[in-house]
Formats: structure tokens, sequence, C-alpha cells
């Protein structure tokens, strides 16, 4: 089953919007799950880096598990999910058809 959202449409003399489901082809999802797969790569290095930074400048012992698990802790603030990528397309094709 594909990815599909509803975006709200207004119409001009009705106090309600109409709902409008846009649906991503399975090139479409694969390309945003693409697109969110090296992000979070380069997000994931970027954390490594920045625990290791927090952990020399706090003088912490330099423990990999630390430092992976502090890395994980700030990659899961910061991560974008595939979600994110998808809803964003859907938005794009949204804007285009209305």
């Amino acid at each position: 089953m594909g990815f599909s959202k509803s975006f709200p449409r207004t119409i001009e003399g009705s106090n309600y919007p109409v709902w409008e489901e846009v649906k991503l082809t399975e090139k479409e999802e694969k390309e945003q799950e693409g697109y969110c797969r090296v992000e979070n790569i380069s997000l994931m290095k970027e954390c490594v880096d920045d625990a290791k930074g927090i952990m020399k400048e706090k003088g912490l012992k330099n423990f990999q598990t630390d430092l992976i698990n502090m890395a994980i802790s700030l990659f899961e603030k910061r991560a974008s999910h595939s979600v994110y990528w998808k809803e964003n397309k859907a938005k794009e094709k949204f804007d285009e058809l209305f």
C-alpha cells in the first residue's frame, strides 16, 4: 500500500475545507526514502562528531559506548523520519494540483 496524505483545500463561499487525498507513486515513495536515508546517515555522523566534542569539552572519558549512546540521543532529537519526507512530497503534489 502506497503512502497517502490528505490536505485541506479551501473553497470560496464555504466555511469548511474539502479534504483532498494525495497519493505517492511507488517510485516517489522510494525516492523519498532514499533522500531520508542519505540525510539520516549524514545526521548521524554529525551527531557522533558533536558527541565527541561534548565529551572532550566536559572532560568526560572517551568510552565508545558512552559516545555512541550520546550520539544516538542527539540523533533521536534531530532525526527526520521517512514520513516527514513523504509528507513533504505529498504536499508538493497537492500544491501543484491545487
